[in-house]
């Protein structure tokens, strides 16, 4: 019997975390900073400090919507899709500072390492996510602004 091989959403996942996987990392960090609370990173992107990046899925920016003005690449299409969206949203900027943040910070702390070892050096990471997580309640439940996401 030939082994289940994984396809489409799934085989793109297991390249995507190959890729994060075999990058340097920096002796000593566990994980990538740093780190934005929801508030930090809705005033800052208000104020056109940084620009906030939304790297969920269509069918969760549909189900939640957005944060105003945020971006949007869907994480799971992969690392070049991902390097070259965030690419085009700074104008090729690496050094524009940019909040990444998803559902409750786990693929935005993978994202963050990727970028900031494709060269990017003002990357924040919205751990608590959408949804919230460990390291706070959310944006959702924080009762930040959200904005339909129509052509999703």
């Amino acid at each position: 019997m030939a082994p289940d091989i994984p396809r489409g959403t799934d085989m793109m996942k297991l390249f995507l975390i190959a890729s994060i996987l075999a990058l340097p990392l920096v002796p000593g960090q566990s994980r990538a900073e740093p780190d934005l609370a929801a508030p930090e990173a809705y005033a800052a992107a208000s104020e056109g400090k940084l620009r906030l990046i939304d790297i969920r899925t269509p069918q969760e920016w549909r189900q939640t919507g957005t944060a105003p003005g945020a971006g949007r690449v869907d994480f799971y299409r992969g690392p070049e899709v991902l390097l070259n969206a965030v690419l085009q949203m700074v104008d090729g900027d690496r050094n524009a500072p940019i909040a990444l943040i998803c559902r409750t910070g786990n693929r935005t702390t993978t994202a963050q390492k990727f970028l900031q070892a494709q060269g990017f050096t003002r990357v924040y990471n919205v751990r608590e996510g959408m949804a919230g997580s460990a390291a706070g309640p959310g944006w959702l439940k924080r009762n930040l602004p959200v904005e339909a996401c129509a052509q999703c």
